[in-house]
C-alpha cells in the first residue's frame, strides 16, 4: 500500500524549491570568482560576498510566466554584497580584477545620457558605468555585472588601479548612510549575449519589484507612425502660427504628421528675478530657460492667447516663416559673443581690459539688436482677465483647430521637465509646496564631460515640489492637459532628481515617490502609455521609475553641428548618435521601446539617419526647420498616411560587433539587424571619425578614421532565435539578399562565406534578408517589397504560398521587388492582371499604385 502526497505550491515558492536544487554556475572562493570553472575576477576581497539568487529573492509580484523563466535560470546567476567598518552614505569597495579579458560597457557620459565603451581589463572602465559584458570564450558564453539598487543606495562601477572593478554605492543623502549590502550588483552567465541580456534584467524585474520589463506593457500607439517635434525648428520661440504652418508643410508636401510634439518653450516659466506670474521674455535658445521655473502649471501667453478659428479662417494671423531661423541665428551669435567675452574675462594676465571692453561692447550690441528682433512678443497679452477659461481659446482651443484642419493628427504631445520647468517650480506661485533645493553633484559624475544643462541646473538650485506631493503635481498638470487635448507628454531631465535628495532620504527614496506619482498619473490621464521619458540614462529610472513607463529615448539628442566649433562636427555627430542608440538599446529595450529621437531631413547627414532609423524599430520623427524638409526623402520611411513600415523588434548590434569601436578603431562598421514580419534587415553604417577621449572627457572628432570601411554581411547576422515568430525563418535552406542602396540582389545559405561591403563615411547599406521559398517544382520565390522605402521587407505584411501562386500583401506605392527563378505565367492586383518584368538574375517587379481607400495595402497575386 502506497500513499501519495501532493504539495500545492504558489509560484513564489516553487521557485525558491526549484531554485535550490540546481548547481550555481558562479562560485566564490580563494579570492577569486569561477564562471562555469574558469575564474573570471581575481584578488576579490575578503569583505566581498557572493549570495545565490534564491537566498536573496523571497518573493515576487512578477507574472507567473516571468517568474518560471527567472525560475529556470536562476542558478545562472548571484549577487554581489561587501561590507565596511565605519557606516557612510557613499562607499566604495573593489569587486576584484579582470584582465586580458574583452568589455563591453555603457557609462554616463553626462548626468542624463550613456553610451557605449570596450576595453580589456577593470582599469579600462569609466566612471559611472551602468554595465559590463565580459567576453569568456573559454567556455563559450558572457557574463554580465550590473549595478542595482539595495534598500536607499544605488550603485555604479567605477574603474580600479590594475585592472580592478570597483563598486560605488550611494545614497545622495547624508541622512541615508549604511556599511554593508548583500545584494548591491548582480552577476549573471549566459551562452547568448542577446539572451543574457533578457535572462539578467528579468531577474532584477523579479528581486526588485520596482519595475517592469518592456514585455508587460504596452507602448503608445505613435511608436507606428511619423511625427514631427518642434524644437529646432523654434527652440524657445514656440507659438501657435509657427506650429500651424510646420503641421501644413508637411501634410502640402505629401508626408502627413500622425504626432506632434510641441517641445520646450510652451509652458509658463520665468525667472526669480520677474513678477510672480509673469512669463520669461526674449528666450530663445537653450540655455536661457534653464534656471527658469514654472509660476502656473498651463500654458504660457503665447499660447494662452490663442482664439479659437482664427488660424482656420480665410485671413489667418501674419506669421513669417523665416522669422525663427533669424532669432536662432542672431542669438546664437550673442552666445558665442558671450563665450568669447567670459574666456578672456578668465585670462588673467593674457587678455588686456580693452579687449575685454570691446567683447562686451559686442555682446551688448548683439543683445540689443535681439531685442529688437523680439520686439512685439512683449506686446502679447495673456488671459489674466479669466478669458483663458473660454471653451474657444487656449490650448484647448489650438488642439482642437488643429485636428479639425489636420485630420490625421492623432497625438499631440507637449514637453515638460521632471521637476515641471528645468529649475523646478517657483515657490509661492502654485498651490503646491515649492521649495528651492542647492543641487549636490554625485563625485561619481566628475568623469563626466562639460555640459551647459547640468550646469545651469547646479547653478540656482532646484524649485522642488515637496515629495508627499509629487502625486498632485503630475495629476495637477496633466489632467489640465488632458482636459485641453494633449494626448501625452515627452519628461525630460529626469536625472536632475539625483542632484536634490539630501533632504528627502536620498536620491532612492526621492525618485520612488517622484515615479509613483508620475506613473499614476500617466495611467490615469494618458492611457498608461502617452509619455516619452528622456534625458533618463542611468539606472535610479530604468530599475525605480519604469513601472508604467513604457517609451523612452535611448541617445544623446541630435545635434546638427558640434557645439565647440568643430567644423567636421556635422558629420561625425551623428555616427556617435547611432553608436549611442544602437548600445543603449541592449539592456534600455528590456524596460522600454527605444526611441532614436528626431533629425533634421535636411541636413548633411539627413540620409544616414534616415537609414537608421528605418530599421530601428521605433517612431520616426524630425525637427525641421520651417521650409526646410527633403520630402523625396522623407517618403523612403513614411507611408503617404503617416504611418512607417515598422519593423517588428528593436535594432541591436550583431553579435560581431559587441566587442568592437565602430566609431574610431580605424576597422570596425556597426552593424545592426533587426525582424520584419517575413523576414530580417541587417543594416551596416560606417559611423568612424569620432569617440570618447578619456583625457579630455568629451567626444571629438579622430578625422584620421573618418574614411571608407570593410566588412563583411551573413545572413547568420540576424539573430533569428531572439524573435519566436522568426525562428522558423532562421532555418530557411536559402535566402535572397537585397542592398537597398546597391540595388543588388543574390542568393545566400547559412553555409555561404560571407559577403564583403565596404561603406563610405557617414553612409550606409540596408540588406533585407528573406527565406526562400520552394513552390512545388514551379519556382523558388521570396519577396523583398517596396525597394523605394528603406525598409523594403516592412512593406510586406501578408504572405500565403500555394503549390504553384503566391499571394503577397503590400503596403505602400511605388517598385515592388521579389525573387522569383523562374518566369510567372501572370501577376494580378486583387483580381485584375498587371503587367511585370522579369530577368534572368531573378528580379520580378511590378508597380503599385497607393490604395487610400484600403489603407494603403492591395493584394498582389504571382502564378506559375
Amino acid at each position: 500500500q502506497k500513499l501519495c502526497v501532493f504539495l500545492v505550491l504558489d509560484p513564489s515558492s516553487l521557485f525558491l524549491l526549484l531554485s535550490s536544487v540546481m548547481d550555481n554556475c558562479l562560485n566564490l572562493s580563494d579570492g577569486k570568482l569561477y564562471v562555469k570553472g574558469v575564474p573570471l575576477l581575481s584578488e576579490v576581497p575578503l569583505n566581498v560576498t557572493l549570495k545565490t539568487f534564491s537566498s536573496i529573492c523571497q518573493s515576487s509580484n512578477a507574472p507567473p510566466a516571468i517568474l518560471q523563466r527567472v525560475q529556470s535560470m536562476s542558478n545562472k546567476g548571484g549577487f554581489f554584497g561587501f561590507k565596511k567598518e565605519v557606516s557612510s552614505d557613499r562607499l566604495i569597495n573593489s569587486l576584484g580584477k579582470f584582465s586580458d579579458r574583452d568589455f563591453l560597457s555603457i557609462f554616463r557620459f553626462k548626468t542624463w545620457w550613456s553610451t557605449q565603451w570596450v576595453g580589456r581589463s577593470g582599469s579600462d572602465l569609466q566612471m559611472e558605468t551602468q554595465w559590463v559584458l565580459l567576453d569568456v570564450p573559454e567556455t563559450k558564453s558572457y557574463v554580465i555585472i550590473i549595478p542595482i539598487v539595495q534598500g536607499k543606495f544605488r550603485s555604479a562601477l567605477h574603474p580600479g588601479a590594475n585592472g580592478h572593478v570597483k563598486i560605488c554605492a550611494e545614497s545622495g543623502s547624508t541622512q541615508a548612510v549604511a556599511s554593508s549590502f548583500d545584494a548591491i550588483a548582480y552577476v549573471h552567465v549566459s551562452t547568448n549575449p542577446y539572451n543574457l541580456m533578457k535572462e539578467a534584467y528579468s531577474a532584477l524585474r523579479v528581486h526588485l519589484n520596482t519595475f517592469r520589463l518592456l514585455e508587460e506593457k504596452s507602448v503608445a500607439p505613435l511608436v507606428d507612425k511619423f511625427g514631427w517635434c518642434t524644437w529646432d525648428s523654434f527652440y524657445l520661440t514656440v507659438e501657435p502660427a509657427g506650429v500651424w504652418l510646420g503641421v501644413k508643410e508637411f501634410s502640402d508636401g505629401g508626408v502627413s504628421p500622425r504626432f506632434l510634439i510641441i517641445d520646450d518653450g510652451w509652458q509658463s516659466f520665468n525667472l526669480d528675478s520677474d513678477k510672480l506670474h509673469e512669463d520669461a521674455k526674449n528666450c530663445v535658445l537653450c540655455g536661457s530657460q534653464m534656471t527658469a521655473r514654472l509660476h502656473r502649471l498651463n500654458e504660457g501667453e503665447k499660447f494662452r492667447s490663442y482664439e479659437g478659428g482664427s488660424l482656420l479662417g480665410p485671413n489667418p494671423p501674419r506669421f513669417d516663416p523665416k522669422r525663427p531661423k533669424k532669432l536662432i541665428s542672431k542669438a546664437s551669435e550673442l552666445e558665442h559673443a558671450e563665450k568669447a567675452r567670459d574666456k578672456a574675462i578668465k585670462s588673467e594676465g593674457i587678455t588686456t581690459i580693452a579687449q575685454v571692453f570691446r567683447l562686451e561692447t559686442q555682446v551688448e550690441k548683439l543683445r540689443e539688436e535681439l531685442d529688437m528682433m523680439l520686439l512685439g512678443e512683449q506686446d502679447r497679452r495673456g488671459c489674466d482677465n479669466g478669458s483663458c477659461k473660454s471653451e474657444n481659446s487656449g490650448l484647448k482651443a489650438f488642439t482642437k483647430d488643429l485636428r479639425t484642419n489636420f485630420k490625421g493628427l492623432d497625438d499631440i504631445y507637449v514637453w515638460h521637465a521632471v521637476a515641471g520647468a528645468w529649475s523646478g517650480v517657483r515657490p509661492g506661485a502654485t498651490h503646491l509646496d515649492a521649495r528651492v533645493v542647492p543641487c549636490i553633484v554625485s563625485p561619481g559624475l566628475g568623469g563626466t564631460m562639460e555640459d551647459l544643462a547640468a550646469d545651469k541646473t547646479v547653478e540656482d538650485g532646484i524649485g522642488l515640489v515637496h515629495p508627499d506631493q509629487a502625486e498632485d503635481f503630475y495629476d495637477s498638470m496633466h489632467s489640465y492637459l488632458s482636459e485641453v487635448g494633449i494626448t501625452g507628454v515627452k519628461v525630460d531631465v529626469i536625472q536632475t532628481l539625483e542632484y536634490v535628495g539630501e533632504e528627502y532620504g536620498g536620491r532612492v527614496e526621492l525618485a520612488k515617490a517622484y515615479y509613483k506619482g508620475l506613473s499614476k498619473s500617466l495611467s490615469k490621464n494618458f492611457k498608461g502609455n502617452g509619455l516619452i521619458s528622456s534625458m533618463q540614462h542611468c539606472n535610479d529610472f530604468f530599475l525605480l521609475g519604469t513601472e508604467q513607463i513604457s517609451m523612452g529615448r535611448v541617445g544623446d539628442d541630435f545635434w546638427f553641428q558640434d557645439p565647440n566649433g568643430d567644423p567636421m562636427g556635422a558629420y561625425w555627430l551623428q555616427g556617435v548618435h547611432m553608436i549611442h542608440c544602437a548600445y543603449n538599446s541592449m539592456w534600455m529595450g528590456q524596460f522600454i521601446q527605444p526611441d532614436w529621437d528626431m533629425f533634421q531631413s535636411d541636413h548633411l547627414c539627413a540620409k544616414f539617419h534616415a537609414g537608421s532609423r528605418a530599421i530601428c524599430g521605433g517612431p520616426i520623427y524630425v525637427s525641421d526647420h520651417l521650409g526646410g524638409h527633403d520630402f523625396d526623402l522623407l517618403k523612403k520611411l513614411v507611408f503617404p498616411d503617416g504611418s512607417i513600415p515598422r519593423c517588428r523588434a528593436f535594432a541591436l548590434p550583431t553579435r560581431d560587433c559587441l566587442f568592437k569601436n565602430p566609431l574610431f578603431d580605424s576597422k570596425s562598421i556597426l552593424k545592426m539587424w533587426n525582424f520584419n514580419k517575413y523576414g530580417g534587415v541587417v543594416g551596416a553604417f560606417n559611423c568612424q571619425g569620432a569617440g570618447w577621449d578619456t583625457v579630455e572627457q568629451r567626444f571629438k572628432g579622430y578625422p584620421q578614421c573618418y574614411k571608407q570601411m570593410s566588412g563583411s554581411i551573413h545572413v547568420r547576422d540576424i539573430e533569428w532565435d531572439q524573435n519566436m515568430e522568426a525562428t522558423e525563418m532562421g532555418e530557411a535552406e536559402e535566402y535572397t539578399v537585397y542592398q537597398n542602396q546597391a540595388e543588388k540582389i543574390f542568393i545566400a545559405t547559412p553555409e555561404s562565406d560571407a559577403t564583403q561591403i565596404t561603406i563610405q563615411p557617414s553612409t550606409f547599406e540596408i540588406f533585407s534578408i528573406v527565406p526562400v521559398k520552394k513552390l512545388g517544382e514551379a519556382a523558388k520565390f521570396a519577396p523583398i517589397g517596396l525597394t523605394n522605402m528603406f525598409n523594403s521587407g516592412g512593406t510586406v505584411q501578408g504572405l500565403e504560398y500555394k503549390e504553384a501562386s503566391v499571394k503577397i500583401t503590400v503596403k505602400g506605392g511605388g517598385s515592388f521587388l521579389a525573387y522569383s527563378s523562374a518566369s510567372p505565367k501572370g501577376c494580378y492586383l486583387g483580381s485584375a492582371p498587371v503587367a511585370f518584368e522579369w530577368s534572368v538574375d531573378g528580379k520580378l517587379t511590378l508597380n503599385l499604385p497607393w490604395m487610400e481607400e484600403a489603407g494603403g495595402a492591395i493584394d498582389v497575386s504571382v502564378q506559375f
